[in-house]
């Protein structure tokens, strides 16, 4: 099993990571910071391996990303299993703002830039990768609503930054996975809307093998439904890592082209 994965220096990314590399997939990390696992002893024997393999770039560069895609394909002859998707930024607090994060369209800039410079010899459907993409939820207005009472504040005031643009990314996913689209449109500063437009971006449904995982942000058992879990506050990290690799490429058809949400 052949990964490309972005955002996977830390959180669900590191740990869904970490769970691939100890079945014997091999892991292309594309990180801002190449010293970032210099004391993991848990990726550090992969790394001398070279089942773990680091590529010093960032996804808010295009140029980067596609070095990343090329440096993925070499690994593998050309093809490339699985792209985990888990970019996120380390937010700052704003008195009037909440939590904001720099730049303030991390997720879909970085979800573009990977998109747009997907090398053409894999976007047949045949020789597509599976993308997985982690989001959250509550990030419409229709979504915010299912969301737990107590919650509500504090996703529609601390977690409004950081939400609209995922808000713009799960945008994206859904042109290009062909999925339809209900909800509002995108804040112009997450999303231009002339972004359809940007060169090398697929065409709408292109990408045929996609699944989002929203998650609430252990204790057992969390639960996966492929529509809300208004009931369900929390999943660790760890958790959500187990879903994506024991739970979700186990059992792929069952998922393919869904929004999975995983809570408690």
């Amino acid at each position: 099993m052949n990964v490309f994965a972005i955002g996977a220096s830390r959180n669900i990314g590191y740990h869904a990571a970490r769970r691939l590399l100890a079945k014997g997939a091999t892991v292309t990390f594309l990180l801002r910071s190449t010293s970032v696992f210099d004391d993991d002893d848990e990726i550090q024997p992969h790394i001398c391996s070279r089942t773990a393999r680091l590529v010093k770039g960032d996804a808010l560069k295009a140029e980067d990303v596609k070095r990343g895609w090329e440096a993925a394909q070499s690994a593998n002859d050309g093809t490339v299993d699985i792209v985990l998707f888990s970019v996120g930024g380390t937010p700052s607090f704003h008195a009037t703002k909440g939590f904001i994060i720099t730049p303030p369209n991390l997720c879909t800039q970085s979800f573009l830039n990977l998109v747009t410079t997907m090398p053409a010899s894999l976007r047949a459907p045949s020789a597509q990768p599976r993308f997985i993409a982690i989001s959250s939820i509550g990030l419409s207005r229709a979504s915010h609503a299912e969301l737990p009472l107590l919650l509500k504040p504090f996703y529609g005031y601390f977690l409004r930054g950081p939400h609209t643009d995922k808000l713009a990314m799960e945008r994206v996913i859904a042109h290009c996975a062909g999925w339809e689209w209900a909800h509002e449109t995108p804040d112009a500063e997450a999303l231009p809307t002339d972004w359809t437009s940007l060169p090398g971006l697929p065409a709408l449904g292109e990408l045929q093998h996609v699944v989002a995982a929203d998650k609430k942000s252990g204790k057992e058992p969390y639960r996966v439904k492929d529509c809300e879990l208004g009931d369900g506050y929390t999943v660790s990290r760890e958790d959500t890592a187990h879903f994506l690799v024991e739970g979700l490429l186990s059992h792929w058809d069952q998922w393919e082209g869904k929004r999975a949400h995983i809570a408690y």
